[in-house]
């Protein structure tokens, strides 16, 4: 049974995948000595808000829904934001939703539960 019989290479993963919205759930954890890590944390998430991108704040994560290369520049700014205010360390956990013929939302998640 052939699955797929020519591979896909980079540049044609980039233009058939990463043209449709993705979701992204990021997860920071943050260590600083002189600061509690919710601190750095609602900074992090105010860098979120502010960057036009929309998003799910959840108790052990943030979802983003977006371009995929717009929420990768997005998560290097979280990180930086976190240094930025006194992390001396992050650990960050992603998960990344996307599919090759259509947008991910949060939506389509959600839905039923609302």
């Amino acid at each position: 049974m052939k699955i797929n019989p020519k591979p896909i290479n980079l540049f044609q993963f980039k233009r058939i995948i990463m043209k449709n919205k993705v979701n992204v759930a990021i997860q920071i954890l943050p260590t600083a000595k002189n600061i509690h890590s919710y601190k750095i944390i609602d900074a992090a998430i105010q860098v979120i808000q502010e960057s036009g991108i929309k998003f799910m704040v959840c108790p052990f994560e943030t979802v983003l829904e977006g371009d995929y290369d717009q929420i990768m520049e997005l998560i290097k700014e979280v990180q930086v934001n976190c240094f930025e205010n006194g992390a001396s360390e992050i650990l960050a956990n992603l998960k990344i939703h996307s599919r090759i013929n259509q947008d991910v939302t949060i939506e389509e998640k959600m839905e039923k539960y609302g």
